[in-house]
């Protein structure tokens, strides 16, 4: 794609989000938008945040799960960028007149001590990195009508990304076995879902290194500080006015959302 196309399809996708209006993929208006334009999509759109006052704090890991990236037709997860505008305070509840279409998932999130870059990067040392871990939840909200994308679409779109909140007391990792720590989810008291830290790439910290060896790849690394969303443990669920939606975890504490 040439650089005038990827700053439109940039733009398109920002129109689609400031109006709250879901749009068509933009896959089937920009010929050539393969993976790797896509990524300079979500730059392009980074970099207008950035200049808009926004600050970028961290990265997200989309498709952890196998059986998404199976039907998605990858081997490692798509990453995508936080910035401050995305951090939802533990007491303020999702204002769903700015969203189009609204989803939670609960996530074991971390925040880094060391940076992190690859190559080469391994679940261990990607671990040995990370400073607490929280539990949390991450409000997804895709830009396209009806979650319909390929995989450069919701690249391009910053994996769906809206909005997150965290638990209000991390964890250091030493002694947590991610891979087994659990969580149920819950929608107004109703139990919905429960999953383990296994059902993200069969361990959050393998989900850490992959996304700092694909990060590498494009010349970036994960800075000292981040925090990272290493990707939902469940499906998402819709999030509806009065509704509250928990995440109760096993060793990482509670979070609660509430919609208006």
């Amino acid at each position: 794609m040439s650089i005038d196309s990827i700053a439109s399809a940039a733009e398109a996708l920002r129109e689609a989000e400031a109006s709250r209006t879901p749009r068509g993929r933009i896959t089937e208006e920009w010929a050539g938008l393969d993976l790797e334009a896509a990524y300079a999509v979500q730059r392009a759109n980074i970099e207008a945040r950035v200049a808009a006052g926004e600050r970028v704090i961290g990265v997200k890991l989309g498709l952890t799960s196998r059986a998404k990236q199976q039907r998605m037709g990858v081997d490692s997860p798509l990453t995508a960028v936080l910035s401050d505008a995305y951090v939802l305070p533990a007491d303020q509840p999702v204002a769903l007149d700015r969203l189009i279409q609204p989803r939670a998932e609960p996530e074991i999130v971390f925040v880094m001590r060391d940076a992190l870059r690859g190559p080469g990067v391994t679940a261990a040392t990607a671990l040995a990195a990370v400073d607490r871990v929280y539990g949390g939840f991450e409000v997804i909200d895709s830009r396209f009508e009806g979650y319909d994308f390929a995989l450069p679409d919701v690249v391009a779109d910053n994996a769906s990304s809206a909005l997150f909140t965290i638990a209000g007391v991390g964890v250091a990792p030493e002694g947590l076995d991610l891979a087994l720590e659990a969580v149920v989810l819950s929608v107004d008291g109703e139990v919905v879902d429960t999953a383990t830290g296994a059902a993200v790439q069969g361990h959050p910290a393998e989900a850490l290194a992959l996304a700092a060896n694909a990060l590498a790849a494009r010349g970036e690394e994960i800075p000292a500080g981040s925090i990272v969303l290493t990707g939902g443990l469940t499906d998402a669920v819709p999030l509806r006015a009065g509704g509250v939606v928990s995440a109760e975890f096993t060793h990482l504490g509670s979070v609660h959302l509430t919609a208006e």
